[in-house]
């Protein structure tokens, strides 16, 4: 045997199985709609689930994580998560990378741990099962349809066991919530009258943050229920800005509710509607950012994890103080001290006011998005389409968060320090992030 024959017998067994088969394969099972429309599952099962948004954030950033981590193996230029996130070491190597195909094994991950964390589990089994078949029709080899499943079964595995050492299972056993029945502090609010929503989240361990209180914004405004007190002159805002509300101002608070769970009354006919998280949103906002900018599929699964633990570490945060402040909602502030028959635009959530969750989350989003996808970036906003809300239009990310912030203002449902103040500490977490972690090997990380 001559030498060149030699090199071409050596050269055939080192190549991956699929560069036999037919062109064409890889391209479509590459495809980015694979992860995007694998998230959006998962955020339809969550809506019909009605997960309270810091329990929903909490899922996003395990899911996106187990997709960026399996998608990353063979990017030369992106660099694991383990070891800068709180909690999570190294994860095990695949046993066959040569025939890995990332995208299949992202997709697999993802949905693998989302099945541990939802639960409609047959719903998004039936999902995994024909996404599965899809990937096949690709043409993929069926060694390395295997071996990618395999793969993301490892990571999933992984990442499932990281997340059972969050604290989140033991905070379900917590004593429950009681209402303080002093005038200054929250209480529940009709029509419902729903139990305070996770009042112990801030036990939750934290992605990127050192602990829930880091970030603790400045101290709430002092209650009073004098005329002149700074107290009465917010609620009394408040209050006006419900009553003299332009059209527009109520387009905004309705586009931006983001209410879960809302009980609505005809009448005596009482029944509850269902609506995307405030997290929720923004993920979406992240998929529509990944959509305009044509990103391929490993640079979208990185926009996700990041945008999810900037968020998750938002709801903590917030969540901190809210039950730490225990604020009074306006609607019952108002109620008591300025005008009885006042109701706001929006329903009031179960939880304390201060800090805003919309202000704190989307302040942490914006800051992300601004950072992956630039300063001024324009799209159009459809997210609340699905709800019967028209589609909003935004020159960038930081406009975005500055109307979803005022929202809740124009909603009844915060005064201005709980906006203004949630807007500065969400954005003081992504800042944070930011100096803690990289996804890209030619960024060098330090505080």
């Amino acid at each position: 045997m001559n030498r060149v024959a030699a090199i071409i017998i050596l050269l055939f067994f080192c190549l991956p199985l699929w560069a036999f088969n037919p062109p064409g394969w890889q391209q479509k099972a590459q495809n980015p709609e694979f992860l995007h429309r694998s998230i959006k599952q998962l955020t339809d099962i969550m809506v019909h689930d009605i997960y309270a948004p810091p329990v929903a954030s909490r899922t996003y950033s395990y899911i996106s994580i187990a997709a960026y981590e399996a998608a990353i193996f063979d990017q030369a230029g992106h660099r694991t998560l383990a070891g800068q996130v709180n909690g999570l070491t190294a994860l095990p190597k695949p046993a066959q990378p040569q025939t890995l195909w990332a995208p299949l094994a992202a997709v697999h991950s993802l949905l693998l741990v989302g099945k541990t964390m939802i639960i409609s589990e047959a719903r998004l089994e039936a999902f995994h099962q024909k996404i599965l078949g899809e990937f096949k029709k690709t043409g993929m080899p069926k060694p390395v349809y295997d071996s990618s499943l395999a793969w993301g079964a490892q990571v999933a595995r992984h990442i499932i066991a990281w997340s059972q050492k969050d604290g989140y299972r033991e905070s379900r056993s917590f004593p429950k919530y009681s209402v303080d029945e002093a005038d200054h502090t929250w209480k529940p609010t009709p029509p419902a009258y729903m139990k305070a929503v996770e009042p112990n989240w801030s036990s939750i361990r934290p992605f990127i943050m050192d602990s829930a209180g880091q970030f603790r914004p400045v101290v709430a405004d002092a209650f009073a229920t004098e005329k002149e007190s700074k107290f009465f002159m917010e609620a009394h805002a408040v209050w006006q800005a419900g009553k003299h509300a332009t059209p527009e101002q109520v387009a905004i608070a309705n586009f931006w509710d983001c209410n879960p769970y809302k009980m609505n009354t005809r009448g005596h006919v009482m029944f509850a509607t269902k609506k995307i998280s405030p997290g929720g949103h923004w993920i979406n906002i992240t998929a529509l950012a990944c959509r305009k900018a044509k990103t391929n599929f490993t640079a979208a699964a990185e926009a996700y994890a990041c945008v999810a633990m900037a968020i998750a570490d938002g709801f903590i945060s917030c969540w901190d103080e809210k039950y730490r402040s225990n604020v009074i909602r306006p609607e019952t502030y108002i109620n008591q001290y300025i005008d009885p028959q006042w109701t706001p635009q929006l329903q009031t959530p179960p939880f304390p006011e201060y800090t805003s969750g919309h202000s704190v989350i989307s302040g942490a989003a914006a800051i992300m998005l601004t950072k992956l996808f630039g300063a001024q970036f324009s799209y159009a906003d459809n997210t609340e389409v699905e709800f019967g809300l028209p589609v909003r239009h935004f020159t960038s990310f930081e406009a975005a968060a500055q109307e979803a912030a005022i929202s809740r203002f124009y909603g009844g449902i915060h005064y201005m320090p709980a906006i203004e103040n949630g807007m500065t500490q969400g954005k003081a977490i992504a800042s944070f992030m930011l100096q803690k972690i990289a996804t890209r090997t030619d960024v060098v990380v330090g505080r």
